[in-house]
């Protein structure tokens, strides 16, 4: 039996979970992001808690198949990121050292399409060779997964759905500069800020008015107890939700959807209203698509990693 690493690198906290080749994960375990001095402990921090590890356990190295590792930023497929701003890093080859610091082989991708990749595998899309996962959360990332593999892109950008335009009229900026984002509409922020401007410009009675800090969840909250204006902001959500993925959808032809992030808690409710929008704007030959929930968590980016390992040629 040969094992190995699933390393998720946030801004804050690094998650590595410790994995048979099956998929199973045996342990996990957590240390904390520097990013003091341009981020060049982060690498060195995460060599030494392996190493560590398999010290502890006595687990020879030639057991070790190898470390995937999901980066907050673009991955090339040479292993090169492209600046990961929150961490303090430029350019340059993270695989290559990390290979150096460990002596084992190294696959790195970005955090969102990793996730993505986790979720196929051993999630919300398991069973699926083909998948578009979303991650709404306070902003929209997500991956596409393309016969068994996940699209990275030339420059390690593939999956961008969150900064797909969906409405070239829109005269608020996006945090990435542009302006009438899918994050603008279908991220918390985005859902908080489209109920904040239904309220002002329709001045209709409703109990979102009474919330002192009003979030998503209120706006969810309120819909489930049968509040009108709460319910119309989410249908202009749904169609937005809709419309974006059906426009994927319409590209790569999947077997499932799998929505996931701080906004996909709303559960049922959100699954059947993005699912009917959905068949509004999809081509018929593609619309049998399973729609479904993200079951891994802040497990998905460490399942996905280790499939990278698994996955590397």
């Amino acid at each position: 039996m040969k094992f190995g690493f699933g390393v998720d690198l946030g801004g804050t906290t690094v998650k590595i979970a410790w994995f048979e080749e099956t998929g199973k994960m045996l342990d996990k375990w957590e240390i904390p992001t520097v990013t003091d001095n341009g981020g060049k402990r982060i690498l060195p921090d995460i060599a030494a808690s392996l190493l560590a590890f398999l010290k502890e356990k006595n687990i020879p190295k030639e057991d070790v198949l190898g470390i995937g590792i999901g980066v907050p930023g673009p991955v090339r497929p040479d292993g090169t990121v492209n600046k990961c701003i929150n961490l303090g890093w430029g350019v340059f080859n993270m695989e290559e050292a990390l290979e150096k610091l460990t002596g084992f082989p190294v696959k790195a991708g970005n955090d969102a399409t990793v996730a993505a990749l986790g979720e196929c595998w051993k999630g919300g899309g398991a069973g699926c060779r083909n998948m578009v996962f979303a991650t709404l959360g306070t902003g929209v990332g997500g991956g596409i997964v393309v016969d068994g593999g996940v699209i990275h892109g030339i420059h390690g950008a593939g999956g961008e759905i969150g900064h797909m335009v969906l409405n070239p009229r829109e005269t608020e900026s996006c945090n990435c500069g542009k302006r009438g984002c899918v994050e603008q509409y279908c991220s918390a922020t985005g859902i908080v800020r489209l109920a904040k401007k239904y309220l002002e410009e329709t001045g209709c009675v409703s109990s979102l008015q009474a919330v002192p800090e009003l979030t998503c969840k209120a706006v969810f909250d309120a819909a489930k107890d049968g509040d009108a204006a709460a319910k119309e902001i989410l249908e202009q959500v749904y169609d937005y939700m809709g419309q974006f993925l059906a426009n994927i959808c319409n590209v790569v032809d999947p077997e499932a959807v799998v929505l996931g992030g701080g906004v996909s808690k709303a559960g049922q409710p959100l699954l059947e209203g993005v699912e009917k929008a959905f068949g509004k704007y999809v081509f018929h030959a593609v619309s049998p698509v399973k729609f479904s929930l993200a079951t891994l968590g802040n497990d998905a980016g460490a399942y996905g990693a280790f499939k990278l390992i698994l996955d590397k040629e």
